[in-house]
């Protein structure tokens, strides 16, 4: 029998993709000038809101900047552990101006804001996981920016090295079950990399590349509800098994620049 679930109410900051677009590449999945249909990708976006209220979280918003199409994903702007919050300095320069908008919304929220020296992007590629924090690199945050982490909120990191540019971002490659577990695609990692986590989490849930292209790994979950793409369905049928209880919510507009669920939701831990 499955193990039985426990969810956590969670705290998320979120923001509307009024000015959504793509408008340049920085990874595989955007071609500039795609069309968006930007009121598709508000309804989409509104979709996991009340996902998220009709489960017990709480949401708060970022009013969206006018020429930061991607200020929507808001994992990417900060990650914070037990109240602090460690910004974002991104490796593009087209997203770089949305780390202050996030930074005085955090101030005025009442958190200091630690500004990074190295690339880093945050929740993008900084996943707090327990004991932990799993830190990737390989795209987009550095190395360096892994020590800073782990010098500012004195919890052991774990470096990992994405692979495949599909995976850019490690929220693309993995996310946290619970305290205990974790789901990832190992072939997007290198394969040091795919030992560790092979080590820490032998009961992990291993998705397939189909899965992972559909985003599936891009989810976010209370320890018990996992807010998945729908389209990752061997993914959503294991976590299933496993005693959690899989919430598709379709944010395929968004995909057309990279982004998906847990791309879109800054979790806030205090």
């Amino acid at each position: 029998m499955p193990e039985t679930r426990v969810p956590r109410r969670r705290r998320f900051l979120v923001c509307e993709p009024r000015h959504f677009a793509v408008q340049y590449a920085i990874n595989p999945w955007m071609q500039p000038d795609t069309r968006v249909d930007v009121d598709l990708a508000q309804e989409q976006w509104q979709s996991l809101i009340r996902a998220y209220r009709a489960h017990g979280h709480a949401v708060d918003t970022v009013e969206p900047v006018p020429g930061l199409p991607d200020m929507v994903f808001a994992a990417n702007c900060a990650v914070s552990v037990d109240g602090r919050v460690f910004g974002s300095l991104f490796h593009a320069a087209e997203r770089r101006p949305e780390s202050t908008h996030y930074e005085t919304w955090f101030k005025a929220s009442g958190f200091d804001v630690y500004r990074p020296e190295s690339v880093c992007e945050g929740e993008g590629d900084l996943v707090p996981a327990g004991r932990y924090v799993l830190a990737g690199t390989g795209f987009r945050t550095t190395r360096e920016a892994h020590r800073e982490v782990q010098e500012f909120f004195g919890v052991p990191v774990i470096s990992l090295t994405l692979v495949d540019p599909y995976f850019y971002h490690l929220d693309t490659a993995l996310f946290v079950l619970d305290e205990n577990n974790i789901a990832y695609y190992p072939e997007a990692f290198s394969p040091g990399s795919r030992e560790v986590l092979r080590r820490l989490y032998p009961d992990a849930v291993l998705a397939t590349r189909e899965d992972a292209m559909a985003f599936g790994l891009n989810s976010v979950s209370d320890g018990l509800h996992v807010f998945i793409a729908p389209g990752a369905t061997a993914l959503a049928d294991q976590l299933a098994l496993r005693g959690y209880v899989p919430v598709p919510v379709d944010l395929s507009e968004l995909l057309k620049a990279g982004g998906g669920i847990k791309c879109c939701t800054q979790e806030i831990r205090s």
